[in-house]
């Protein structure tokens, strides 16, 4: 294991050195692709400077108000529609109509109504976020074993107790599954919904880049965006680590 992830740096380090190395020699400009080394010295120029901060903070409460609206959404609604039919019939329908729009499409609308501040951006990101965990949590509150279920009811166990000792243990890993699906969505989320109306956050930053013609800092900030995805996503394995090891053996 160790060396396969000592391959995969040094994989890495060769792809730079390439990158690097083709750009100079062919002397690209940086508008069209800068090296490395310049994106580097961008990333801690800009740090150094104070100038991304606010800008990841802005995301980053769009991206955590999103995620945790849109987990709490999708999971409530994922146990109501799981355990009863009569809502399962009437909400499911709408539920997957309300997917099948785009995202995108909404946002002029939620930024008329709500305006420019959080709330239309954080609503996208729940919004996306939602249905990935919806869905997990319908399919592993209802992929239990029959024989489990029989036994608890032969066992003359309350809705309640099987929901607690048979159910929910089923649907942990689809629920998991469903988080980390939802954690890199809210990145993305949050990164469209800026590109609708924002003055601050990691996705106006890639539009002010854009109009400015500085790839440089576009890079970095697609980097920045890289490192945020991945550090979410591995926040909830290891979470999702620590609650198995705790609660379920």
């Amino acid at each position: 294991m160790k060396k396969m992830k000592l391959y995969s740096i040094l994989l890495f380090l060769v792809m730079l050195i390439i990158w690097e190395g083709v750009v100079r020699i062919k002397d690209i400009s940086q508008i069209i692709l800068p090296t490395p080394s310049d994106i580097a010295f961008n990333l801690v120029q800009h740090f150094q400077s104070g100038y991304f901060y606010p800008h990841i903070i802005a995301t980053s409460i769009e991206v955590f108000g999103g995620f945790f609206a849109g987990s709490l959404l999708g999971i409530g609604l994922g146990f109501i529609v799981s355990l009863s039919k009569p809502a399962q019939e009437i909400l499911h329908p709408y539920i997957i109509a309300s997917q099948a729009m785009p995202k995108l499409a909404l946002a002029p609308l939620l930024v008329l109504w709500f305006g420019f501040g959080y709330t239309p951006k954080i609503l996208i990101v729940a919004l996306v976020c939602f249905f990935p965990l919806f869905e997990n949590t319908v399919t592993g509150l209802s992929n239990v074993s029959r024989d489990k279920l029989m036994l608890f009811r032969s066992l003359r166990a309350t809705s309640y107790q099987t929901l607690m000792k048979v159910r929910l243990p089923a649907a942990m890993p689809y629920i998991f599954s469903g988080l980390r699906v939802a954690v890199i969505l809210s990145v993305v989320g949050a990164v469209v919904s800026e590109f609708i109306g924002a003055n601050k956050g990691l996705g106006a930053l890639i539009i002010a880049s854009q109009g400015m013609m500085d790839t440089t800092l576009m890079f970095s900030v697609f980097i920045l965006l890289t490192v945020k995805g991945i550090l979410l996503y591995q926040s909830i394995c290891w979470i999702e680590a620590i609650f198995f090891k705790k609660y379920m053996f």
